[in-house]
């Protein structure tokens, strides 16, 4: 009679050996998981920036390159499409660089001209001097005492420790080198991308919803939002600035006025640089120029900066965060100061996805205190 107890015993006991197992093995898995995660973070982590950047292009222009996708009238070879949209990118980057690489060649050659023409000959004082609004006669006589004469030039000029510029000149080649190199990775990772992205986002979604439901995806979907209207709120009104300003630059007479357009579109990427690039142009316009021109360049800089921030960037980014402006502010200001220039997207969409977390944490509990009652 004892015996079917004995078997259900045995049974259970089996049940519950099998179930110690697949717990132990599943604590294993998630162990090994974790520890090649972390080492696989540890391996690549020179290369993060460059996978980071690829992804945030990939993001800003999926749109657009799904909308080429549907017109585009070859389908093999299926890379000649993401390669197209790369170089393109490519480009777009690589072409305002250029510009700013070779007027600076230019220009430090002009310099190191002047060097030793000052050293040789002296140099007397500019005309553009005349032109400082104050404390202009103490910078002429500096300048007659220290630069005009060559004897007094050359001392001035070998206490400034020139010969340093090599070491600078190494280090700065050095560092064009290394971020070169994770230029290109970046374009190597947006054109994989292009090619594999459909695969990704669908892969993204299913691991999301396994881990976190619904509502991961969800804070995924709104994350990929916030970085659409960053991008658009700062890529895309920046470079605007910059082009009107680069416009009236031209027409006001400022040498270098691409440049100097250029310049402000990159700063205008971030809040409150514009006004600092505006100043450097209007000095050199004071400078250069003439104070009407100068004027002119404030005026119209600050008309520009003041629509551009009041209405045109929270309409984008805060209508694609559904956050508060001042919410958006400070995502890209923490987060140009903790991740550098690569917060500027970053911060928005974890700003977006924490206050999507609150939300639907506060209206869960809305919900149950009102069941409660």
């Amino acid at each position: 009679m004892s015996l079917p107890h004995k078997d259900s015993d045995l049974n259970i006991t089996r049940q519950l050996s099998i179930a110690e197992q697949i717990h132990n093995q599943t604590i294993a898995q998630t162990c090994l998981t974790i520890l090649l995660f972390l080492f696989g973070l540890f391996t690549i982590r020179a290369f993060l920036p460059s996978l980071i950047w690829g992804v945030i292009f990939a993001i800003a222009c999926w749109p657009l390159y799904m909308k080429a996708k549907t017109r585009w009238p070859y389908r093999k070879p299926e890379f000649l499409l993401p390669l197209v949209f790369s170089c393109i990118i490519t480009f777009l980057f690589m072409f305002p660089l250029t510009i700013i690489a070779v007027e600076a060649t230019k220009d430090i050659q002009t310099a190191f001209a002047w060097v030793m023409h000052a050293s040789h000959d002296g140099v007397p004082p500019p005309q553009w001097l005349q032109s400082i609004p104050f404390a202009k006669d103490y910078v002429i006589n500096w300048w007659n005492n220290n630069l005009a004469d060559p004897q007094s030039a050359s001392d001035l000029l070998s206490s400034l420790h020139l010969s340093r510029g090599v070491y600078v000149t190494q280090k700065i080649g050095a560092q064009i080198f290394h971020r070169g190199l994770l230029f290109l990775f970046t374009i190597i990772t947006l054109f994989f991308l292009f090619k594999d992205g459909e695969t990704v986002i669908q892969q993204c979604l299913r691991g999301s919803r396994r881990l976190f439901g619904i509502q991961g995806e969800n804070i995924a979907k709104q994350m990929i939002s916030s970085v659409h209207g960053t991008v658009s709120g700062l890529v895309l009104v920046g470079l605007g600035q910059g082009i009107i300003l680069g416009i009236v630059y031209a027409l006001v007479g400022i040498p270098h006025a691409a440049l100097f357009g250029i310049m402000t579109a990159i700063a205008a990427m971030i809040p409150f640089c514009p006004i600092i690039a505006i100043a450097a142009v209007a000095l050199t316009a004071l400078l250069k120029v003439s104070s009407i021109a100068a004027i002119t360049v404030v005026v119209i800089g600050c008309i520009v900066v003041f629509i551009a921030d009041h209405f045109i960037r929270p309409a984008l980014i805060g209508g694609s965060t559904k956050l508060p402006f001042i919410w958006v502010l400070i995502g890209i200001l923490g987060g140009l100061e903790s991740w550098g220039m690569i917060g500027l997207f970053i911060g928005p969409a974890i700003m977006a996805a924490l206050m999507m977390l609150w939300c639907n944490w506060t209206a869960k509990k809305k919900g149950l205190s009102s069941h409660n009652t």
